[in-house]
């Protein structure tokens, strides 16, 4: 069991990384954002339910970490979109909380968070549980483990840029 001091020194950190990670995918900088995973990273956002096995259903998205630098790397070459003009995205991210830490392992996280995006077509605003599984890499916080599970994913979704 971690003392307070360790603790909340942790929070304190592990709050850095998802705020980071958040400035990240709102200012469109992918490469950063893709600096943030492990090498054995697993991005996930559901379709049709929280706990749905992506092996064998449908999924928004379900990429490992060689499919996350493949779309960066596609988009980065400027002849794939995920949309133009980019969407103006901000998101505010809540409720983060420590769920479990392997000892020199794998630290569990969740937080709420709600992204506004302006796009030409339409504003959309898109809430989610977000489910981590952080791990230090070289004395850094990495993400090995991202769910997004939005909360209006039972229902067809009109458009999904790159990131949620």
């Amino acid at each position: 069991m971690l003392s307070r001091e360790s603790s909340a020194t942790l929070m304190s950190a592990v709050t850095a990384f998802i705020y980071k990670e958040a400035r990240l995918q709102d200012e469109h900088q992918y490469e950063a954002w893709e600096a943030l995973w492990t090498d054995d990273g697993v991005y996930w956002v559901p379709a049709n339910g929280d706990d749905i096995d992506p092996e064998k259903e449908m999924s928004i998205i379900y990429d490992n970490r060689s499919r996350i630098s493949l779309r960066v790397k596609q988009l980065l070459t400027g002849k794939r979109h995920t949309q133009t003009p980019q969407s103006r995205l901000r998101r505010l991210v809540s409720n983060i909380e420590l769920l479990d830490q392997q000892p020199g392992g794998d630290i569990s996280v969740a937080s709420n968070s709600m992204v506004f995006e302006s796009s030409l077509r339409d504003d959309t605003v898109w809430a989610a549980r977000n489910e981590y599984r952080l791990r230090y890499v070289d004395g850094e916080l990495r993400m090995a483990y991202k769910k997004v599970i939005l909360v209006n994913n039972e229902k067809a979704l009109f458009t999904l840029s790159f990131l949620i």
